[in-house]
């Protein structure tokens, strides 16, 4: 088990619209992409192994998001299916247990690959929860050298969100959570955390108690105390602030909009995040910096079933309609723009 349960990034949350659209999405905070990252989309039918080399499934559901298309092997980091079940996976270093032996009343799924048979094979948020309780067990077997340390989250249309966590005494599946996720520690150290943070409000503070009380508080006094760092239980507080009194959009294109703006209040900036200890690279894996940063940020809507994403360097919002793909019969990958973007005004 990796050391130091900070050293890595990643924020996950779900969201609304007025008009009752549900919305996912991450941060990917991390000091690479894997050479071969693009968004991906994956028709129904599409082949893929839950443990690598072994015997092959094929995708009921046809699903769209960010992964990798390898040979038998796709991996999906996040994304979202045809029926609107959506989610992700994000690192949970030092915390993160798979047992070594096998369940063998149940299929094994190595941890990179739990996402896609999710979505793959499950419509809503409660057929992946008895998915996972009933049918699958996560194994404890490397992929390209290694057993990543990942936890998850799902949401739907029903606005339900899970958190699904590995731990030394089980895998940990925790219902209709605040719709906030970082990393290490546990979902239930985060939500006991939140009580420091009980006197947190949206509301200015007119005047100040002290000496004669004329001096009018700063703008923002509200939320003074606010953790304001890069960490995972910082950004959780954070995300469980803004998601409690961040307004949200009046319909889909304000919605997701806004919520680029919330992930923006935990996105790493590149150079302020300096990594002390590397996960050793891997084959795949291409521009390691000593940086942990925002590579890039994808959100999904369960209604349109639009992946909406952006990355660091290219902030204008791209989408990939994944309705309107379910009639291509092979898997298809865009290209992420990492390129700068500015747009003259001109007379």
């Amino acid at each position: 088990m990796e050391r130091g349960f900070c050293t890595a990034g990643c924020s996950a949350l779900s969201w609304h619209t007025k008009d009752g659209k549900h919305l996912w999405g991450r941060n990917y905070d991390f000091d690479r992409l894997a050479e071969g990252t693009q968004v991906t989309f994956l028709p129904r039918g599409t082949a893929y192994a839950p443990v690598a080399g072994g015997s092959g499934e094929t995708l009921r559901y046809a699903c769209a998001g960010t992964g990798l298309l390898l040979p038998q092997n796709p991996v999906l980091y996040e994304g979202l299916n045809e029926q609107g079940l959506m989610g992700g996976q994000l690192y949970y270093r030092s915390f993160a247990a798979y047992p070594d032996g096998l369940d063998t009343g149940k299929r094994p799924v190595q941890p990179p690959f739990l996402l896609l048979h999710l979505l793959g094979q499950c419509a809503t948020v409660e057929e992946a929860v008895r998915c996972l309780e009933e049918e699958i067990c996560l194994a404890n077997i490397p992929f390209l050298g290694a057993v990543p340390p990942l936890h998850w989250s799902l949401s739907d249309r029903t606005g339900e969100t899970v958190v699904i966590e590995p731990d030394a005494d089980g895998l940990h599946i925790y219902r209709n959570t605040i719709g906030v996720m970082t990393n290490s520690p546990s979902y239930p150290w985060h939500r006991t955390n939140l009580l420091n943070y009980a006197g947190l409000r949206d509301l200015d503070y007119a005047q100040t108690p002290f000496g004669d009380g004329q001096e009018q508080c700063f703008s923002g006094s509200g939320a003074q105390g606010l953790p304001g760092d890069w960490s995972s239980p910082s950004r959780f507080v954070r995300l469980a602030f803004l998601r409690r009194f961040a307004l949200p959009g009046k319909d889909e294109e304000t919605g997701v909009s806004r919520m680029f703006r919330l992930f923006q209040s935990a996105a790493f900036p590149l150079g302020a995040v300096q990594v002390s200890h590397q996960t050793p690279a891997t084959e795949l894996d291409a521009d390691v910096l000593p940086y942990d940063y925002t590579v890039y940020t994808g959100i999904c809507c369960a209604e349109s079933l639009r992946y909406y994403w952006t990355t660091y360097e290219g902030q204008q919002i791209r989408y990939l309609d994944l309705g309107a793909l379910l009639e291509h019969q092979t898997p298809l990958q865009f290209p992420m723009e990492q390129t700068l973007g500015f747009f003259p005004v001109t007379p």
